[in-house]
């Protein structure tokens, strides 16, 4: 398949993404590196103390007390603080879903499709290794770095399973569901310096019927009143807007707003001639010229009664 400019690329997506031109520039530049401080295993101080002694520049994040981007460092795995489990990289995207989802100590939580685990050891360290995790994933190779990454981070309080998410037995309830689910993946793409992205296809039928699948047994695990994010790493309203959509034709759920204090934008409310229900617009698009990370969608959900 050619390469193609970023403009030619997302060409689809030009009349939903603000300000198109200042989004397709961002794709030139390098992802940044972003370090999660993982208090599990040492202080956010004794941390950003140690890696400063190393020359080190971090900025922080804010609102997010525990991210930092990292200005001079090209490889964290490098460092020894990574291999003591003091901190992970993990896109600044990825963190927002976990802390939106809002674990709380003692809590019975679910991660659908949780390797290779960066949310899930954040979860276990909102939850101070409290409570309970389920991580599950179905394929076997993926658990190698899931069980990895929770061995190194300090995290006790999860255990993993593996099952097709969409068939996760309904054995047990959770207050609290997390489905990062399988996209197509276009927010991770960066043209870099070749200036191209190699051309792959969109969203099929089958992964979208995939990602309604899987919401729909997260949302079917949830105790009543309990909390659901779900989240892609696309930009796609076929596995974003119109996943979430189904749902609350098929379930009692309401979509609420996501109250942390960063640029992004809302969901849609329509794509081409299909129209979305109006709470979608608490949905949350996040643009790598809005925020210097992974493009990312992700919506918070409640189970009524």
């Amino acid at each position: 398949m050619p390469n193609l400019a970023p403009e030619e690329y997302f060409a689809p997506f030009s009349q939903i993404i603000p300000n198109f031109a200042a989004f397709c520039s961002k794709l030139y530049d390098p992802l940044p590196i972003h370090l999660r401080m993982n208090t599990l295993k040492a202080s956010v101080r004794e941390t950003r103390l140690r890696l400063k002694r190393q020359g080190i520049a971090l900025v922080e994040e804010k609102p997010l007390n525990l991210v930092y981007r990292a200005k001079n460092l090209s490889h964290p795995g490098h460092l020894l603080e990574f291999s003591l489990g003091h901190l992970h990289s993990q896109a600044l995207s990825s963190v927002l879903a976990a802390i939106v989802l809002e674990p709380q100590p003692g809590e019975a939580v679910l991660d659908l499709c949780a390797a290779p685990g960066s949310k899930t050891s954040l979860m276990a360290q909102l939850m101070q290794n409290e409570g309970i995790i389920v991580a599950n994933d179905r394929k076997p190779d993926r658990l190698i770095p899931l069980r990895a990454n929770l061995k190194r981070l300090g995290v006790t309080n999860t255990v993993i399973t593996r099952y097709p998410g969409q068939h996760f037995p309904k054995r047990f309830f959770f207050d609290r569901v997390l489905v990062d689910v399988p996209c197509s993946a276009e927010g991770t793409l960066r043209a870099g310096p070749n200036g191209t992205l190699r051309q792959s296809t969109w969203g099929s039928q089958k992964l979208t019927r995939l990602q309604r699948d899987l919401l729909l047994m997260a949302f079917d695990l949830l105790k009543a009143g309990g909390t659901l994010v779900y989240s892609t790493c696309t930009y796609s309203p076929d596995e974003n807007e119109r996943v979430l959509d189904f749902l609350l034709e098929s379930r009692p759920a309401e979509i609420q707003p996501i109250g942390i204090d960063l640029p992004h934008s809302p969901g849609l409310q329509q794509w081409n001639e299909t129209s979305y229900d109006p709470s979608i617009k608490y949905c949350w698009r996040i643009y790598p010229h809005q925020i210097d990370t992974v493009g990312f969608f992700m919506a918070r959900v409640v189970k009524g009664s």
